[in-house]
């Protein structure tokens, strides 16, 4: 295809096609020789950045070709596309105007810069806000169903990885839509595993004849008289169409989507923009749904990445020519959990890990190593793991599933009705709690608490340290109900000795005791914080407590009464929402007893976070050691308390 702007000429207007892309239609005036040289520059624009500012690199390196030719044959934002998990949206957000501008793509995941995933408030070609996996599908049937409702004819997309149909929402959409046959049209991105394979040539070639406009035009012609037939006409049309569903079944193997009611294409090459746009773009004029199935290669273009894509799925900052650095030597939590957990399982052969898709985000790649046996994947299906443990538990298995704290809310209903209604001892732990830098709001973990202290037969713990983890891991293997451990993605701070006292049922530690007129409580995932404000408290004639929660849930209530009598002021610190969180109830338990001195709280207001390292987001919402000291001077000088 010719294009009306030549290659060379854009060449001399700038160093780069890309900084002619201000929106996609700008795509139409470039040839293919000129979209291939786009696609290799979109590739060295997303691996600068993402080696910068880190990201998701492989996934968003296997989808340019198809990005592209997606955007060349629909017009967004009337046609709309809906990105599923949404990590995979850097080059729709190259191509929609955001290379430069007042957010440039070189501020990605930064403070004030692009969110690292679809978001309609940065632009109107951001067609709905994703994060979490599986969700695409019902909301692209969504707005494809609204849009007809209002007389309109967009077209909607929605984009899915492979990894992403193991979550049954898919599913439940997929249904759905095959139900009511409008022509919602799913990009299934395939880069794994093969779907539905179709053998030789001539299915390939039934498959794409079935798109070609010509063809539907004469099967719906078809279709309508041979129904229209007086007496025989239903009759003969249930015959035809079993007929042509016999003769498709030879070229295929047995395809979910059409026995869901969808036409079937591919699998297609996912990196040939000119295929991909001639299939598209009859893809465009069907009426009823369809499922384009898309072959891709994770990390394309990067040979570090192609040679290891689970690797480069989510990278922290790395050398381009070296590649990602070794691992950060120091103790993480995951970490922590990782070795805990293994020395758990060589005591006690009952114990058995679950991840849902995420082995080594949640530390549980040893574990595998050394339990294969023992570990099991569910893929991206948080409610199943839970239910799946809870199985396991009924049996007399020790269950502990790992997850981050954002996905487990998926699994909330599962926590509930199947595991603290039969009062079942699965362990959850819960990494990524509290605020998590990089990924924005779709992954803050701020809910946890406030989500999972109302469920009855729950106890709920978090951790300050490397040996109370393991304490509490332990403690959590032994108890006859479900428990959740809740920690940070952040370093592990180093033993100290409180970290070793015994744990208590409902009851915290003092990590720091001068019998001080002031005590900062806190939930363990800000020990580092309440130190560092003590220190500044200290520097200012101030001495304080401080006193590690440990118990979320269940809580000694005579003796948390009696610590916040003993006190002119106590500071309940929390890395989670105010509302329905430990701090609110904190102060429901100080009205109730009548604890007649001063209780204050700090916790996250009711929002979702923002874009930002989680050491930023303490600090603007008062949580880091300058905010927490800063608040305790400012409520004394107020209340006068130091003269007392």
């Amino acid at each position: 295809m010719g294009g009306s702007l030549p290659h060379s000429k854009l060449y001399m207007e700038d160093t780069l096609l890309l900084s002619h892309i201000g929106e996609p239609g700008d795509l139409v005036r470039l040839d293919y020789s000129a979209l291939t040289e786009l696609a290799a520059e979109i590739r060295g624009v997303i691996i600068a950045t993402v080696s910068r500012n880190g990201g998701h690199l492989a996934s968003n390196l296997g989808v340019v070709e198809l990005t592209i030719a997606l955007h060349r044959t629909f017009h967004s934002p009337q046609d709309k596309i809906v990105w599923d998990v949404g990590h995979q949206c850097y080059t729709h957000k190259l191509l929609t105007g955001r290379y430069t501008g007042g957010k440039r793509f070189s501020q990605l995941r930064q403070m004030g810069g692009l969110d690292g995933f679809p978001k309609y408030s940065e632009s109107p070609h951001d067609a709905f806000n994703t994060g979490h996996a599986s969700t695409s599908i019902s909301a692209a049937l969504g707005l494809l169903v609204a849009d007809r409702l209002k007389g309109g004819e967009q077209r909607m997309i929605a984009v899915i990885g492979d990894g992403a149909l193991t979550g049954g929402l898919a599913y439940e959409a997929l249904s759905h839509a095959g139900q009511l046959g409008l022509p919602l049209i799913v990009i299934l991105n395939d880069n794994t595993m093969s779907i539905s394979k179709n053998v030789g040539g001539l299915s390939k070639y039934l498959s794409r004849l079935s798109m070609k406009a010509k063809y539907q035009s004469f099967r719906r012609g078809f279709d309508t008289l041979v129904k229209k037939t007086p007496v025989i006409g239903e009759p003969l049309y249930n015959i035809i169409y079993r007929l042509k569903r016999a003769i498709k079944a030879i070229f295929y193997t047995d395809n979910f989507f059409v026995d869901l009611g969808f036409e079937y294409v591919g699998p297609i090459n996912g990196h040939n923009i000119a295929q991909l746009e001639t299939l598209l773009s009859d893809v465009r004029k069907l009426d009823h749904p369809v499922v384009v199935h898309v072959i891709t290669q994770k990390g394309k273009g990067y040979k570090y990445a192609e040679a290891n894509p689970s690797a480069y799925h989510g990278v922290s900052a790395f050398s381009i020519d070296e590649g990602i650095a070794e691992p950060n030597t120091r103790m993480s939590f995951t970490n922590a959990f990782g070795e805990a957990i293994i020395e758990a399982a060589e005591r006690n052969a009952a114990v058995a890990a679950i991840t849902a898709a995420m082995e080594h985000g949640v530390g549980l790649a040893p574990f595998k190593e050394r339990f294969p046996e023992r570990l099991f994947d569910v893929g991206i299906a948080e409610g199943h793991a839970v239910t799946f443990a809870a199985g396991l538990a009924y049996q007399g298995i020790r269950p502990v599933i790992a997850m981050y704290s954002t996905f487990a809310q998926r699994a909330c209903d599962m926590v509930i009705h199947d595991v603290s209604l039969q009062q079942l001892p699965v362990v959850f732990c819960l990494d990524r709690a509290g605020f998590v830098g990089g990924d924005g709001e779709t992954h803050q973990g701020l809910f946890d608490i406030a989500f999972f202290r109302m469920a009855p037969n729950m106890t709920i713990l978090a951790p300050a340290g490397r040996s109370e983890l393991k304490a509490m891991l332990d403690f959590a293997l032994s108890c006859r109900n479900a428990v959740m451990i809740r920690y940070p993605k952040a370093d592990c701070p180093e033993e100290c000795g409180a970290f070793a006292a015994p744990l208590e049922n409902g009851r915290g530690a003092f990590i720091r005791r001068n019998n001080a007129p002031i005590c900062i409580a806190f939930t363990g995932s800000l020990y580092t914080q309440a130190l560092n404000a003590a220190e500044r408290l200290a520097s200012w004639g101030i001495i304080v407590d401080i006193y590690n929660l440990r118990f979320l849930k269940p809580v000694d209530e005579d003796y948390l009464a009696g610590l916040m009598d003993a006190y002119k002021l106590i500071v309940f610190a929390e890395e989670g929402v105010r509302s329905g969180g430990f701090c609110e109830y904190a102060a429901s338990l100080a009205i109730e007893r009548r604890c007649h001195d001063h209780v204050a709280m700090l916790s996250v207001d009711e929002q979702f976070g923002t874009l930002g390292t989680r050491n930023e987001l303490l600090h603007i919402n008062g949580l880091d050691g300058e905010g927490i000291a800063a608040f305790i001077r400012t409520t004394i000088e107020k209340n006068g308390l130091m003269a007392e």
